[in-house]
């Protein structure tokens, strides 16, 4: 089978509370994309991300950050312009996860023509199913945004930010 030009990856945990952000993004995103787009769920394991990511042109990541900022803040960064900070993985619960995963792929020159990583930051990642109500409204805006970027075709003319939803 050949590998779709656009790969979305949503990452999480879906019981540990809005680790799932990642997770119901993807859901959300899945009916909507074209067929030439493929959306698929994931652990955020680094080693199998480097995989699974081979072949795609451009490449969206979805997940939850803990960095301290208000939950719902939708950070926006081109991974092939500009680091991921790894203070936003410091809850992580892979000791290679999303944030080596793309070091790793930049030092080998292996990433993607565009990787775009989409973290939204989360509230609570305790034991427990369901997202809290600023992150599940995250969770909708950039479901939305995301979706009107299938309207056209997929292009770095995001801007790398962090915004409140």
């Amino acid at each position: 089978m050949k590998p779709s030009r656009t790969l979305v990856i949503g990452v999480g945990n879906e019981f540990r509370g809005d680790d799932a952000a990642g997770l119901i993004a993807a859901r959300k995103l899945r009916s909507l994309a074209p067929s030439d787009v493929r959306v698929i769920e994931h652990t955020g394991e680094g080693a199998a991300l480097l995989d699974l990511w081979q072949g795609a042109e451009t490449v969206i990541v979805l997940d939850a950050v803990q960095s301290g900022a208000s939950p719902g803040t939708i950070y926006r960064i081109h991974a092939n312009k500009k680091s991921l900070p790894p203070r936003y993985f410091q809850h992580s619960t892979h000791a290679f996860g999303v944030c080596h995963a793309i070091e790793l792929a930049g030092a080998l020159q292996c990433l993607p023509s565009s990787l775009w990583f989409f973290g939204i930051e989360g509230d609570s990642f305790r034991y427990t199913v369901g997202l809290s109500p600023p992150v599940q409204q995250a969770v909708a805006s950039l479901a939305s945004e995301l979706a009107n970027q299938y309207r056209h075709p997929w292009r770095p003319r995001l801007q790398a930010t962090a915004h409140r939803s």
